[in-house]
């Protein structure tokens, strides 16, 4: 074999499709529909383009002080990265390296198992209860880290703050990462427990509630000493992380909260229509606190459901893996957009045999 006996291999991550026909609907990587806040866009068309010869602040001063003053904590607490995947993939580096293995969930986020893999960190899965629900007894054993999301992906599910701090509280010996991409519509943050455990990392992003995938920019929030090693493996890794617009362009979408509660608000009222008009077709799904719902039909296969849907123009996400291969994960969009998706199913239902 030569040179490949020496490649690192892994299975890697498998990001939702991202179609480029037009008259699609995109309900498949839970994307924002709406725009981001009006502000963004002023700052964009001034943006002086000079400025992209330079290298761009390496410690990404003008957002971290946005951040630090938009949550209320220290610059010193906030680590910013290239989506909050980038953030979660330098903390499995910078934090998960006793040689125990990290525990996470059976269904949930796809990626914490491939950055293990890749960052060849042993981890051992702990199975969500029959209502997929997070068992915090299974945090109780010997491990070398804890990473879930709240709420849920894909499953949606928020769980509560006394949960979240109860697998804290068992484990503040190592390192426990909570992902909240999807906090701001319906969960609770664990943001409030930073200055009572000085191990815990709270992870969140702009590509959902911010409406600024494009952008990719995550960042979290911990005590000092914990971003204080991030930042030294970071500036190990490579300095220039987050490019300058991102940088700009972030700390201006933070200003108008008013936008952001109207955007997240609108969301959440869309989602909770939805629900109960996929509950009259027969639908069944865990109570989603995120800007998605997580479908099964009884008589229905999945998977069918999946091409019917594609082959309409509309783009729902569906994973061939144990517990959940009878699942289609359906981001929220527009009004529009999901009165076209329940019209497809109101139809597609009442053809189906029986």
């Amino acid at each position: 074999m030569g040179w490949e006996e020496n490649v690192r291999r892994v299975v890697p991550y498998t990001a939702g499709e991202q179609p480029r026909k037009p008259g699609i609907i995109k309900l498949n990587t839970n994307e924002c529909p709406y725009p981001p806040a009006p502000g963004v866009e002023r700052m964009a068309a001034r943006m002086d383009c000079s400025a992209l010869r330079l290298y761009p602040d390496p410690d990404s001063t003008v957002l971290v002080k946005a951040l630090a003053e938009a949550y209320h904590v220290k610059q010193e607490q906030i680590f910013v990265g290239v989506g909050s995947d980038d953030v979660l993939s330098m903390a499995f580096m910078t934090f998960f390296n006793s040689g125990r293995p990290v525990l996470f969930p059976d269904v949930t986020y796809s990626f914490y198992d491939v950055w293990a893999e890749v960052h060849r960190i042993p981890y051992k899965i702990c199975p969500l209860d029959e209502n997929w629900h997070i068992r915090p007894e299974d945090y109780r054993q010997p491990n070398g880290g804890v990473v879930f999301p709240n709420p849920n992906a894909p499953t949606g599910l928020a769980e509560s703050l006394e949960t979240v701090e109860e697998i804290i509280r068992a484990n503040q010996d190592v390192v426990v990462i909570v992902d909240e991409a999807y906090v701001d519509f319906g969960g609770v943050s664990a943001m409030g427990l930073l200055e009572k455990y000085d191990n815990l990392l709270v992870v969140q992003t702009f590509s959902k509630s911010r409406s600024m995938a494009g952008m990719r920019i995550g960042f979290c929030m911990g005590s000092e000493k914990l971003i204080r090693y991030l930042n030294d493996v970071k500036f190990s890794f490579n300095s220039y992380t987050m490019n300058l617009p991102s940088q700009l362009l972030g700390a201006e979408a933070l200003q108008d909260e008013a936008y952001f509660k109207e955007i997240t608000g609108r969301i959440i009222a869309t989602r909770e229509r939805v629900k109960g008009e996929l509950k009259k077709l027969g639908f069944l799904f865990p109570d989603s606190g995120a800007n998605f719902i997580f479908a099964t039909h009884p008589s229905i296969p999945a998977k069918q459901m999946f091409r019917a849907l594609r082959q309409a123009g509309i783009y729902v996400r569906h994973w061939d893996k144990p517990r959940i291969s009878e699942y289609l994960r359906i981001t929220v969009g527009t009004d529009e957009q999901m009165d076209l998706l329940l019209s497809f199913l109101r139809e597609y239902v009442a053809l189906q045999p029986g």
